[in-house]
């Protein structure tokens, strides 16, 4: 079934007392910087995301590095 609309979405126009250049635009959803303040989103980049499918991957890979960096290296001079 098709919706007959009365109004076209091109049809629509700004009225004249709104000043764009005084309008802020804000940033929202996963974007907005005041959402995540406190939490623990983090947005990959695209070739990441491939890798790293789920939270479950990036939470094992992160504890992976964690175990990594408390390896204690051996120096030249303790042979």
């Amino acid at each position: 079934m098709k919706k007959n609309s009365t109004k076209k979405q091109d049809d629509y126009e700004l009225r004249e007392e709104y000043d764009l250049s005084k309008m802020t635009v804000l940033p929202k959803g996963r974007f907005d910087p005041k959402r995540r303040i406190g939490t623990n989103v983090v947005v990959l980049d695209p070739e990441l995301a491939k890798a790293f499918p789920n939270d479950e991957a990036v939470n094992e890979a992160l504890r992976l590095i964690l175990k990594a960096t408390k390896i204690p290296q051996r120096t030249t001079a303790s042979r």
